[in-house]
């Protein structure tokens, strides 16, 4: 079936909230690609053109394990980032050519998200990233990511509050597309806050404020710690909230970043989160086919074969 045919089959992300469904997410984009071929210090985005048969089984591995949606490879395909490997000029290419690898994968209803991680550097006057370079920059990732047939945008793994909201307004003057948006927490003597000091409730205050559709926290944390900064998310909203948990904290073994939960371990986590509700589950670094499946056996209580 052709991704425009697929495109009369598929219903929304909203739509699909909306009606009461809970959707899964996929696992792990840079650990997958690390394992098939990326390089130490090699651009992930790239293999959208250089080895785009990569990027298409691991959205078929992701979907076929059960996930809803799954993210496009483009983590870092903004202009800025793309600078550091002097391709800067290959943005729209590599943006489009992401959600198309990641349709390849799909099936009928399968949901594709145009990844929009953080610009690589601070804004100003912390860093040296003007706010309209990093807008524009944004601007043009969105643009591509809707014109390459995205279903939504999630502008993630964030610890700067000011980079989310002008991420969120990015999307929103330049694009249709729903809006998801996460931050990373971590916990200290006083509780969970951003590296930049902002607490999950304020995020969820701030993130809901600027028109994200649905808001949460991915990467940084194992899942038992996600269910104790989802909880403090839901006290404070009744909206759509996502939580893309990582397997754990990594240690290195034989040179190697092993990740420690297994995906039973995880489970019981996603069936706490569940509860809450959280409304998009899925996984963060070190997560794999197998902690989808477990995933969505243990939310949805069906077997899923792969």
């Amino acid at each position: 079936m052709t991704p425009e045919a697929n495109s009369s089959v598929r219903r929304g992300i909203l739509d699909r909230l909306a009606a009461g469904e809970r959707l899964v997410f996929d696992g792990a984009t840079g650990s997958y690609l690390q394992e098939h071929g990326l390089e130490p210090g090699g651009c992930p985005e790239l293999m959208n053109a250089e080895h785009p048969e990569v990027v298409q089984e691991m959205a078929r591995q992701y979907y076929a394990a059960g996930s809803d949606m799954v993210l496009t490879n483009t983590f870092g395909a903004n202009r800025i980032g793309l600078k550091r490997y002097k391709i800067e000029d290959r943005t729209r290419e590599l943006n489009i050519k992401a959600v198309e690898n990641a349709r390849a994968g799909a099936p009928a209803d399968g949901l594709v998200v145009g990844s929009v991680g953080p610009l690589g550097g601070l804004l100003e006057p912390l860093g040296d990233i003007s706010e309209d370079a990093a807008f524009d920059a944004l601007s043009e990732q969105m643009k591509a990511l809707e014109e390459g047939g995205a279903d939504g945008v999630v502008i993630e793994t964030q610890i700067a509050l000011e980079e989310s909201l002008l991420g969120i307004r990015a999307a929103k003057e330049n694009t249709n597309l729903p809006i998801i948006a996460t931050m990373v927490f971590d916990k200290g003597p006083r509780g969970y806050f951003t590296m930049m000091g902002i607490t999950p409730e304020k995020a969820v205050e701030e993130l809901e404020g600027a028109g994200a559709d649905v808001v949460g926290t991915n990467c940084g944390n194992g899942i038992e710690r996600m269910v104790e900064i989802a909880t403090k998310m839901r006290a404070v909203t009744d909206g759509y909230l996502i939580v893309q948990s990582n397997a754990g904290m990594p240690t290195l073994v034989k040179g190697e970043n092993c990740y420690p939960e297994t995906p039973e371990f995880m489970a019981a986590g996603y069936r706490k989160l569940a509860e809450l509700p959280v409304n998009i589950l899925g996984g963060c670094c070190g997560t794999t086919a197998a902690h989808i499946k477990a995933l969505v056996e243990a939310v949805k209580g069906e077997p899923t074969p792969v």
